[in-house]
């Protein structure tokens, strides 16, 4: 019998914040030029897609990538731009066995338009 996959569990990005507030860790999976454009504060950028000679493609590297930064029982905040990339990250996340992981609904366009804080 097929494993089932867990269905990853998105917050706000005012949820996100407060979160982040309390100790959870904000991972931002988007390409490494989208986040040098801005970002959360304090965030860490492990691009779950990369761009090739023929488009975007994911990261074969990615959960290594994050495993170099995150222990799989860290409370994680999982962002991209606008949801599509950060809800599949969480969810090979989960996949994986990190624990502790919520996708931002919004991304960081929603981060951004309420007014939470930024750095370059």
């Amino acid at each position: 019998m097929a494993e089932e996959r867990r269905v990853p569990s998105s917050v706000s990005v005012t949820v996100a914040h407060d979160l982040l507030l309390a100790g959870h860790r904000y991972l931002d999976v988007r390409t490494p030029e989208e986040f040098s454009q801005g970002h959360a504060c304090g965030a860490i950028n492990v691009p779950y897609m990369k761009r090739g000679a023929s488009g975007m493609s994911k990261n074969p590297d990615f959960l290594e990538q994050v495993s170099s930064h995150f222990r799989q029982s860290d409370d994680i905040i999982v962002g991209c731009l606008s949801g599509g990339r950060s809800f599949k990250a969480t969810a090979d996340l989960l996949d994986a066995g990190f624990t502790a992981v919520k996708d931002i609904s919004g991304g960081y366009t929603a981060w951004d338009q309420n007014g939470l804080p930024t750095q370059d």
